[in-house]
């Protein structure tokens, strides 16, 4: 049997590479109005809104006009790296509040990296603003948020971009279209999805007093207030009171693969069992084992994840697998394996890189330099999608369905029943204890936003 391992050079000069780097890119800067500079806000100047910015401004004209965060050093930080990177030199207008913001400037396009607990709220206060959204994944910590920021999307006309990045990644277009949309695989029926990083925290900070630059009661904001024990920026993950643990933040970047790849609405049906079994000594309340199972027609979607012990595949850690009766295809942010079934060629492809063509990625520091260009082409798609005025490759109903699902997951693991949701009526259907579900308490003076708002 022959193996084929496509390596980044040779990547770039097949033609599978050039059309997946064009579909979004070259093709795609072509129809952007070249005289256009684009007005940009950023909420949430922390690692990842930080990353994301910085790789519209490498593909796009842009005027950072002003960067809001409730951490005034992490603010005035990230001012300052805006104005060296941004071609103006220009420091934005900095705010700690992001409703002042809003209201004080007139952006084209507003990008939400704050913790998932602000996600509905700042994208619907965005799109009465009038901007385009640029948002971070998940983008709901409940069901009903994310019907509320569709229907928002919906009737203010505008784009919204979800950072489901995977639907953009070159290495992953390639393989979808040569190997999925190509029938290699034959009948696909089964899918496996998996985290197995050890990235749940396991330690026990003390209580101590908030710093006085951070404004922890606006960093909480809608979420139950917790004991202060550090600053959150990094740690928030590990709790359910500001997102959805691993599943809400890793499974749902592997399940949109998934339904991307495959065409999948939503699931039929949702299981999930698991806990927190080994790593019980620090105050994370989120799971180290769960495993949940996605029902389609002709299709189930399986997914696990420990935050202890080794990998079932060390080369594939977190990733998805699509099992067809023809052959199987591994994929990860990082790589793709296609393995023929019987006589036949596999097909190796790694990520592409582009530490050439933007030297900036090498030095930058945190970056996911991996995902470097799958964020750019995402940019691309967001702005052409405005320009052209049609739904972008990760449009906020995909997203929805996606989050929500894991979100349902979740909610399945805690009543101990399968649950099957109706998005026509918005309710579980033949469960009115897990409809109820559907919707978390805020915190006041925070109003929770419904769809019927809309």
């Amino acid at each position: 049997m022959n193996t084929f391992n496509i390596n980044r050079r040779q990547f770039l000069k097949g033609a599978t590479a050039t059309l997946a780097l064009s579909t979004f890119g070259a093709q795609a800067m072509d129809i952007l109005n070249p005289l256009k500079t684009w007005r940009v806000g950023l909420i949430g100047s922390g690692w990842y809104g930080k990353s994301d910015l910085l790789r519209l401004i490498q593909v796009a004209s842009v005027d950072v006009v002003a960067l809001c965060d409730v951490d005034k050093n992490m603010l005035t930080e990230a001012g300052a790296l805006v104005s060296k990177r941004q071609k103006s030199g220009k420091t934005p207008r900095l705010y700690t509040d992001y409703q002042k913001m809003l209201a004080e400037n007139q952006f084209d396009i507003v990008l939400i990296g704050s913790p998932d607990h602000w996600h509905c709220l700042q994208a619907i206060d965005s799109l009465k603003a009038g901007a385009h959204i640029y948002l971070q994944k998940p983008i709901s910590v409940d069901v009903m948020e994310g019907e509320a920021i569709l229907a928002a999307t919906r009737k203010f006309k505008r784009t919204v971009q979800v950072g489901l990045q995977r639907r953009s990644t070159p290495h992953l277009m390639e393989a979808k279209k040569n190997i999925v949309e190509a029938g290699l695989l034959g009948k696909i029926s089964h899918v496996e999805m998996c985290c197995y990083y050890h990235m749940r925290s396991t330690k026990n900070p003390p209580l101590q007093p908030v710093p006085d630059f951070l404004d922890y009661e606006m960093w909480t904001g809608p979420a139950p207030l917790r004991p202060y024990d550090g600053l959150p920026h990094r740690g928030w993950r590990a709790y359910m009171e500001y997102g959805n643990g691993i599943i809400g933040d890793m499974c749902v970047h592997m399940l949109d693969a998934v339904r991307w790849n495959l065409n999948l609405g939503w699931p039929k049906k949702i299981s999930s069992s698991g806990g927190i079994f080994v790593q019980k000594e620090g105050k994370s309340n989120i799971t180290d084992t769960q495993t949940a199972i996605f029902e389609f027609d002709d299709l189930t979607a399986v997914w696990q994840h420990r935050t202890w012990g080794n990998s079932v595949d060390p080369d594939y850690p977190w990733a998805y697998k699509i099992y067809g009766d023809k052959g199987t295809l591994a994929c990860s942010p990082f790589r793709y394996d296609f393995t023929p079934i019987g006589n036949g060629n596999k097909i190796h492809m790694d990520a592409v890189y582009e530490r050439e063509k933007y030297p900036e990625d090498v030095t930058e520091k945190d970056i996911e330099i991996h995902a470097a260009p799958a964020t750019r082409l995402h940019m691309i798609n967001l702005l052409t999608s405005i320009e052209e005025n049609k739904r972008p490759v990760a449009d906020i109903e995909d997203a929805h369905i996606s989050t929500a699902s894991c979100i349902l997951a979740n909610l399945s693991m805690k009543t101990g029943r399968s649950l099957s949701y109706d998005p026509i009526k918005q309710e579980v259907i033949g469960d009115a204890e897990a409809t109820k579900l559907l919707q978390r308490s805020y915190r006041q003076p925070w109003l929770h936003p419904m769809p019927d708002h809309f």
